[in-house]
């Protein structure tokens, strides 16, 4: 046994091998996550998005009007769309249906001939100032002489009329306005799936297992088990990220906190289900690992924290809706910045809530009352 021997060394080798290619699921995940990586930055993934909703007030339909809306368009950086009411307009703002609301006074065309060169407001979404930073820059290129009748052409740089930008929610548009109330999203995701995804992994590899089957006990009953202990965890958590957000940070919470706090335990129930399932299609606490890696990484991209969602293609877009991460992100950003109330937050609250049901009827399902 003294001194290196290649022969034992080749002996290990080939043990590990062969262990590992019994194991499939670590080799397929292992395989998954950089190819899920490189098809989300390279085709999910856009810094510059492009086609953004925005809304459209106009009390005429001038050729001035006509102009601007298509010179807009041709920007390819909005998407015109018609509403009739200021209140209509204000409501699609609120719930981020439009990022823009572009507001064209009654007597906009009188102005213009009269050379007065009016103001036409357009009011933006500035809780993320990321996705509407380069629209905004391309709203200069509007009022440039060629993109008017040519009856009425000035002399550049001097524009018949004038674009006024109103950052709505976040004036200065700062950028920890935007990131701060969505990193308690990000944080709490981290916290409740990893840790319940080890839940009943840990069981099996401890050998305690046998002893929580032997107990009278029905697998909702373990779930519920599991999971609960972390809710309260999840909520000091939550409750650190707001104090900070508001005393370090000085970011507002112009919505109600109590609204936040009961939404956010629906999204802490989705992450510790989706959790728990994991845990029990794994067999070693490594797989249970990689599912939630697996889990947390689309999460992440597609949801909108990291890079602007309206960027996405549709395909993304489609994927990242049925995420709770998306939708808390637009909630809680909507609670703290804006001051939505319940109308506001339910069309992202009610996919949160079946996410929850589903994958928690899953879990159960998946359950194994027997150790094979």
């Amino acid at each position: 046994m003294n001194g290196f021997s290649f022969a034992r060394l080749f002996a290990m080798l080939r043990k590990e091998s062969l262990q590992m290619s019994r194991d499939q699921a670590t080799i397929g995940l292992t395989v998954m996550l950089p190819l899920i990586q490189l098809f989300l930055f390279g085709y999910a993934i856009n810094g510059n998005p492009r086609h953004l909703p925005t809304g459209l007030l106009s009390a005429e339909h001038s050729t001035y009007e006509r102009t601007l809306v298509a010179a807009l368009q041709n920007t390819l950086y909005f998407d015109i769309q018609p509403m009739a009411t200021e209140a209509e307009a204000e409501e699609a703002l609120a719930r981020g249906d439009v990022l823009f609301v572009l507001n064209i006074p009654p007597d906009f065309s009188r102005r213009i001939e009269r050379g007065e060169r009016p103001q036409v407001l357009m009011d933006a979404d500035g809780t993320d100032p990321q996705a509407i930073g380069n629209a905004t820059a391309a709203l200069n290129a509007t009022v440039l002489n060629r993109d008017l009748p040519a009856g009425r052409r000035v002399q550049p740089p001097q524009a018949p009329f004038q674009i006024v930008l109103h950052a709505r929610y976040n004036p200065e548009q700062i950028t920890a306005f935007n990131i701060v109330p969505g990193l308690i999203g990000v944080i709490l995701t981290f916290s409740t799936l990893v840790m319940t995804s080890l839940a009943i992994t840990r069981e099996r590899e401890t050998g305690t297992m046998e002893n929580l089957l032997a107990m009278p006990v029905r697998p909702i009953e373990v779930m519920l088990g599991k999971i609960i202990p972390y809710v309260g965890l999840a909520y000091v958590q939550a409750f650190l990220i707001l104090g900070t957000a508001v005393v370090v940070f000085g970011i507002p919470i112009r919505g109600s906190l109590v609204l936040l706090l009961l939404v956010l335990g629906v999204f802490i129930a989705c992450n510790l289900a989706l959790g728990f399932t994991f845990s029990t299609v794994a067999k070693t606490q490594m797989q249970a690992q990689q599912l939630a890696q697996f889990g947390l990484l689309p999460s992440i991209m597609l949801s909108g924290f990291m890079f602007p969602f309206q960027g996405m293609p549709a395909w993304a877009r489609a994927i990242g809706e049925i995420l709770p991460l998306t939708h808390i992100l637009r909630i809680t950003r909507g609670i703290v910045l804006k001051g939505n109330g319940f109308s506001q937050i339910w069309p992202d609250l009610w996919p949160m809530a079946l996410f929850a049901l589903i994958v928690g009827a899953v879990a159960i399902v998946m359950y194994r009352e027997t150790l094979d």
